[in-house]
C-alpha cells in the first residue's frame, strides 16, 4: 500500500487494522481536521515518511477526527493533530501536536521491531550515540531535555523549567527523554549531569532547574540566552555555517531517506568537506528554507551560502564534471 490512505468509515478503518495485524505491520493514524493548518503540515510529514523505503511496510492512514468521532473516542483523541501508532490492534504510542521530529523518531523506533514478509531494504546504519547526542543538543540554539513536552510535562521539575522559560519568552526546543532510554541514560554520561531536566544553550550545558533558578535570581540567565532572531536571519546563518552546507533528512552516518543517502555518497566521492543539518529535527527550518530559497524539496546543497541545487542537479553536475569544480572553489 503506497501513500497515506484516507479512511471513509469505521468499517474500513477496522479492516485496515485487521489486514495490518495479519502481516504484523505498524499502522500510523493521523487524526486531522481540514480547518487546522497544523494538520496540513503533519500531512506532508506523513507523505514523506510513506515515500521512504525504510517505511515501506508501514500503513499510513488519515482519519477526520470530528466526522469519525467513534474512532477518535476509541483512542482518546481530544485535539488535533494527533498521531496514534498501532501494532497488533493496540495503540503502542502517540504524538500529540505538530511534532515532526518526534513522529519520525517514534515510527523509526517501532518499525525496527516489526517482522515483515518478503525482501526488505536494509535499514540505514545506526548512528553512534555520542554523534547523535551532539546533534540533538545542537538542534536548536536553546534545547531543553525534559520529561514530557511543554504542553504536558511529566514531572514537577520539568514543569517549573518550562514555566521559567515561557515567562521570559525564551524560544526553545525540547526532547522528551521518556521516549528514548538510550538518550536518557547516554546524556547523563555525555554531559556528566545525573538528573533532568537539562538546558543547553548553543550546544553547551547550562544546568538543571536549581542552576536556572539561581541564574534568574542573579540576573545571569538573560545574558547567556541567544538574542532572538527572525527566521530569515537564522536561515541565512545556517546556509553560511560552512562553505559547503547540506540540508538533509537524518545525518551522514544515518540518512533518513534515499535521496539524502545518494547525496551523501556523491559528496563523499568528491572528497570535499561539508557540514549538514537534519531538517527532520527542526520543523521551522524545514518549512522556512523551502520559501527562503524557493526550492520545495530536500536535500538541498549550498556552497558559500548560495543554493547549488537538489539531488537531480547535483547528479547532472557530477556527470558533466562540474561538481568537483563547484565544490573546490568553495
Amino acid at each position: 500500500m503506497a501513500g497515506v490512505q484516507t479512511v471513509k468509515d469505521v468499517t474500513e478503518f477496522d479492516k485496515y487494522l485487521r489486514d495490518a495485524g495479519v502481516e504484523n505491520k505498524l499502522v500510523v493514524v493521523h487524526f486531522w481536521a481540514e480547518w487546522a493548518p497544523q494538520c496540513a503540515q503533519m500531512d506532508e510529514v506523513l507523505k514523506e515518511l510513506a515515500g521512504d523505503m525504510q517505511f515501506v511496510n508501514v500503513v499510513f492512514l488519515r482519519v477526520e477526527a470530528e466526522d469519525l468521532a467513534e474512532i477518535s473516542l476509541r483512542y482518546d483523541v481530544v485535539a488535533i493533530p494527533t498521531i496514534i501508532l498501532i501494532k497488533g490492534d493496540k495503540a503502542v504510542d502517540r504524538v500529540d501536536g505538530a511534532k515532526a521530529a518526534e513522529l519520525t523518531q517514534k515510527v523509526g523506533k517501532y518499525v525496527s521491531a516489526v517482522s515483515v514478509t518478503g525482501p526488505v531494504k536494509a535499514a540505514p546504519p545506526k548512528e553512534d550515540l555520542n554523534t547523535r547526542l551532539k546533534r540533538l543538543i545542537n538542534s536548536a540554539p536553546v534545547m531543553l531535555f525534559m520529561k514530557g513536552d511543554p504542553e504536558q510535562p511529566r514531572c514537577g521539575f520539568s514543569k517549573q523549567t518550562v514555566q521559567l522559560l515561557n515567562e521570559r519568552n525564551v524560544k526553545y526546543k525540547t526532547f522528551d527523554i521518556l521516549t528514548d532510554d538510550e538518550v536518557r541514560q547516554g546524556l547523563k554520561t555525555y554531559s556528566n549531569w545525573p538528573t533532568y531536566p537539562q538546558l543547553y544553550v548553543n550546544g553547551e550545558l547550562i544546568g538543571g532547574l536549581d542552576i536556572l533558578k539561581e541564574m534568574v535570581e542573579s540576573g545571569e540567565l538573560q545574558s547567556v540566552l541567544p538574542a532572538e532572531e527572525d527566521l530569515d536571519t537564522r536561515l541565512k546563518k545556517l546556509v553560511n555555517k560552512s562553505p559547503i552546507m547540506l540540508f538533509m533528512k537524518g545525518s551522514p552516518d544515518a540518512p533518513r531517506c534515499g535521496f539524502s543517502k545518494t547525496m551523501i555518497q556523491l559528496l563523499n566521492d568528491t572528497g570535499a568537506k561539508y557540514d549538514t543539518f537534519d531538517i527532520l529535527s527542526d520543523e521551522e527550518v524545514r518549512q522556512g528554507l523551502k520559501k527562503f530559497s524557493n526550492w520545495p524539496t530536500y536535500p538541498q546543497l549550498y556552497v558559500k551560502g548560495e543554493l547549488l541545487g537538489g539531488l537531480d542537479i547535483i547528479k547532472e553536475m557530477k556527470e558533466n564534471g562540474e561538481l568537483q569544480e563547484a565544490l573546490t572553489t568553495s
